[in-house]
């Protein structure tokens, strides 16, 4: 699994847990939210920042990334 395939399932398990659907988030960000979530289309730094404030979630979250 390539990076931009874990962060596409993170960000779907961030907007799950929030109970948001891909239709609303992709009526926020004007774009279909599947091509994140599959990792077709890989996140911008301006994506990055949005979702983790939509979500409550850190960048560490989103990509994966935890302190052992």
């Amino acid at each position: 699994m390539n990076i931009a395939e874990k962060v596409g399932e993170n960000l779907k398990a961030a907007r799950r847990a929030k109970g948001i659907t891909q239709k609303q988030i992709a009526a926020e960000i004007n774009k279909y939210q599947s091509d994140y979530e599959t990792g077709k289309v890989e996140l911008d730094y301006e994506k990055i920042v949005f979702f983790c404030k939509r979500f409550d979630i850190t960048p560490n979250e989103l990509f994966g990334i935890f302190d052992k």
